[in-house]
């Protein structure tokens, strides 16, 4: 605002008059105060402006999509937090539309938003990213994105959980394993693929022995890979398939039941995140529960104190997993 004041030739309750609209200044000042604005690209600190005004805040919330229960949990844990704070969440799925790029330019304008909570895993890009820093406070949730290690993060320990789920189905005796990941990029791909390694490796089996095939954490992607893994004869088939998510593990048993695979019979599945509809399943879904709803509350939780702004803010701890024994997973049968 100092800038903006120096260039306009006026004072610094001029320049925040004309910014918040709260007292009289003369026109020709107004025009000089805009044009500086201009001049300077000067963008005012929206949460600063917010809470100093004790007025709602506005809370930008991007998504890969809600289809996916796991992110829809999420957004109810953020809601929660934000309603409970007075302010208003401002929703952008950019995987939702055809065009996510122009969604996601609709949020990165608005003008209004006091903070950001940013779940990767999109097609978004990092330069998106840099742009949404600019609006104010960013908190990411669920992913870790590369280059921005300063900007505080809550996730799971996904190696932790990828680590746990791989031993149980080693412990069940399966040493022929496939592996359907998710998209090679994200971290919590390589988190959970890191955990199975570790078990497989404990188990005596060689790790790098282990096809890896990368999906995209969609239903579809799981239908497809399935397809390919399982299109071999019976005795080259892998007894057990890891699942880096639930819905992937949905669409390999939506696979198997279209050629008449017994799951856990012939081949046991198993997926990650404990999405609400895997327990009613048949059979009932073996996996790694994320706590998906409270990953949210904790992300608007930490957002609002860098808002408040009293000092460095650090990333809590990753947050526990647990391993859910239903019914998909079996000994082997060969």
């Amino acid at each position: 605002m100092k800038d903006v004041a120096r260039h306009a030739g006026v004072s610094l309750s001029t320049v925040s008059y004309v910014l918040n609209d709260s007292g009289p200044v003369a026109e020709s000042r107004r025009a000089r105060v805009l044009d500086a604005l201009r001049v300077l690209n000067y963008e005012p600190n929206e949460a600063a402006r917010h809470l100093k005004k004790r007025s709602s805040p506005n809370i930008g919330l991007v998504v890969p999509e809600l289809s996916n229960q796991f992110f829809a949990l999420l957004v109810e844990g953020v809601e929660q937090v934000v309603s409970n704070n007075d302010g208003l969440v401002v929703l952008c799925a950019p995987e939702a539309t055809s065009d996510g790029k122009s969604t996601n330019g609709r949020l990165l304008r608005s003008q209004r938003l006091s903070g950001i909570v940013y779940l990767s895993g999109s097609r978004m890009l990092s330069s998106a990213l840099v742009e949404l820093t600019r609006q104010g406070p960013v908190v990411l949730v669920d992913e870790y994105v590369p280059g921005f290690d300063d900007l505080p993060a809550i996730v799971s320990d996904n190696r932790r959980g990828g680590r746990q789920i791989a031993q149980y189905v080693t412990g069940a005796g399966h040493r022929d394993v496939a592996i359907i990941a998710g998209p090679e990029s994200l971290w919590t791909t390589q988190q959970r693929i890191a955990g199975y390694r570790e078990a497989l490796a404990s188990a005596g089996i060689d790790p790098d022995a282990v096809p890896v095939h990368w999906g995209d954490y969609r239903q579809q992607s799981g239908f497809d890979l399935a397809k390919l893994v399982l299109s071999v004869p019976v005795d080259e088939r892998p007894t057990a398939i890891l699942c880096a998510n639930d819905l992937m593990a949905v669409g390999v048993l939506e696979y198997c039941r279209s050629v008449g695979i017994s799951v856990p019979g012939d081949l046991s599945v198993v997926g990650f995140d404990d999405i609400p509809f895997v327990s009613l399943l048949t059979p009932r879904l073996t996996t790694v529960r994320q706590l998906a709803r409270d990953m949210g509350r904790l992300a608007a939780s930490l957002l609002f104190e860098l808002m408040a702004d009293k000092g460095p803010v650090q990333s809590p701890t990753p947050l526990p997993v647990e391993i859910m024994v239903r019914e998909s997973v079996a000994p082997p049968s060969r």
